[in-house]
């Protein structure tokens, strides 16, 4: 069946490359800057230049949005490509202003755009973007394209350790409260996303014992009905690879299982150290 609507998403949703091709997603990029140099995440800029400069600590890394000018860009050539409708799923409103930039950008273009709020992150995103993208390979309407999208989100559980809260609270990703109390209590946070937002899940005294309990959740957010894991890190390869294969072991029918680090963007909000598991269970 010839696809009809064409899906848009932008590189924080860290979708492998493979399957950014075999889906024919559209990914537009965020930007990062380091020091006095910006460029497209991913593209100019790489995780691992992000995780240096945030070790050595010697200049600010900052992101911005993906602009409504690239956002149209991506809109016109799809339309352009004989599409009847674009579906543009994007980072959560409230971590970013990709959704708003994606919605001045979708109001002058020469099609129908149908703009999704993910209220997710990375492979929490990535999940909705690329089930969204399946039905749209199966011909779906924009309606049914958009809906798949927020189904999945809605059966998605993300959840991530970080070595400190600093890095959020200097974005603003967290609140300065729950920072405070991470950094006085000398405890290791777990977060979650909950509607869009960044919420501490769980506080641990250890980084082994905040990685066990990081296990713990996922297990049990995954249940026993089947479902799809992503394993994330930023600058932390063993401590992923570990995740990963316990997660192997101990959940019951695994459909698709990712590992990757995160992008830049995202990467410039968590730190180094960070791991975490996007968790999507099956219909």
């Amino acid at each position: 069946m010839a696809r009809r609507v064409a899906v848009v998403t932008d590189s924080t949703s860290d979708i492998p490359r493979e399957l950014v091709a075999r889906y024919e997603l559209t990914v537009v990029p965020t930007y990062v800057t380091i020091g006095e140099a910006t460029g497209r995440e991913g593209l100019d800029i790489s995780s691992a230049d992000v995780a240096v400069a945030l070790r050595q600590g010697r200049v600010p890394v900052t992101t911005s949005r993906a602009t409504p000018h690239s956002l149209g860009e991506a809109y016109r050539e799809a339309f352009a490509g004989g599409v009847d409708a674009v579906v543009s799923i994007h980072l959560s409103a409230t971590l970013s202003g990709t959704y708003e930039a994606a919605l001045l950008a979708a109001a002058s273009s020469a099609g129908p755009v149908t703009v999704v709020d993910s209220r997710s992150i990375a492979m929490g995103l990535g999940a909705a973007v690329l089930e969204a993208a399946s039905v749209a390979q199966d011909g779906g309407s924009a309606e049914e394209v958009r809906d798949a999208a927020l189904d999945a989100v809605d059966r998605t559980t993300l959840l991530f350790y970080v070595d400190t809260l600093e890095h959020l609270r200097r974005g603003g990703r967290i609140s300065a409260a729950a920072a405070l109390i991470g950094t006085t209590l000398s405890v290791k946070p777990i977060l979650r996303l909950e509607d869009g937002q960044i919420v501490v899940a769980e506080r641990v005294r250890t980084a082994q014992r905040a990685l066990a309990k990081l296990e713990e959740m996922a297990v049990l957010a995954a249940g026993s009905d089947g479902v799809d894991l992503t394993v994330q890190h930023l600058a932390a390869q063993e401590r992923a690879d570990a995740l990963r294969e316990r997660l192997f072991v101990r959940v019951p029918r695994i459909g698709r299982m990712l590992t990757g680090e995160v992008g830049p963007t995202v990467g410039a909000h968590v730190g180094p150290g960070l791991v975490g598991v996007a968790v999507t269970r099956h219909r």
